[in-house]
């Protein structure tokens, strides 16, 4: 399996080609299915970028936390050399953290992360995991027994990485589902092997008698109007 990095980032909101901002960013590292110590963890300045009250309330980092933080064209080439070109997993990643981080290393004129490096770790739920009702990150982690105490209060981008991480070796641990339309050709093939169905199927070898035609034309009717 070797290297792999789990990620996730905070933002003042979720349309960065509006001038929407990263301002926390937080990596796991896990080695051969294992999580180490070795993580990655960083508040950024969102250089004038102001916090909205509904995001403030997400993840509860300020303004005035903020103003002494580096800004990213500091801090992502500090992730840039810790994520290296090892896989990286986001939850919801190809949908919103890859493209959001990608404009920010754009912006900071640094190389973008390859869609050869990206993992999403919903995809990979949504084929392996058949039950949850929802595929967040909140309910995977309960349907897999791993505590969200850490994030009681507020989501912060370390702590999500870390329980990502939790998630993602569950997943890597967990059978990918067969496919579904394996399971209906095998289900029809032992269908028609059955002795009374199949092709000792008993056959009707007489006309149907005018009063069913009638029937069945009534009904073809109604449900037709």
């Amino acid at each position: 399996m070797g290297r792999i990095i789990c990620f996730d980032i905070e933002t003042t909101g979720l349309e960065y080609m509006r001038g929407d901002r990263c301002i926390e960013i937080g990596a796991v590292e896990m080695i051969d299915g294992n999580i180490t110590d070795n993580t990655f963890h960083e508040y950024i300045n969102p250089d004038g970028k102001i916090i909205p009250p509904d995001s403030y309330m997400v993840h509860k980092i300020s303004n005035a936390f903020l103003e002494d933080k580096p800004k990213m064209n500091i801090i992502a080439p500090k992730f840039l050399d810790f994520i290296g070109d090892s896989p990286i997993v986001a939850h919801n990643g190809l949908d919103f953290d890859f493209p959001f981080i990608n404009y920010e290393l754009q912006m900071a004129g640094l190389p973008q992360i390859p869609r050869t490096q990206q993992y999403d770790s919903i995809v990979i739920a949504r084929n392996r995991v058949f039950g949850p009702k929802s595929y967040s990150l909140d309910a995977l982690a309960k349907w897999y027994g791993i505590s969200l105490t850490a994030r009681a209060d507020a989501h912060g981008a370390l702590i999500d990485a870390e329980i990502l991480a939790k998630v993602y070796k569950e997943l890597e641990n967990t059978a990918p589902a067969p496919d579904v339309t394996d399971i209906i050709a095998k289900q029809h093939d032992a269908f028609l092997a059955h002795p009374k169905i199949g092709g000792n199927f008993p056959r009707r070898h007489f006309p149907a008698h005018e009063t069913e035609l009638n029937a069945h034309n009534n009904f073809m009717e109604k449900i037709s109007a």
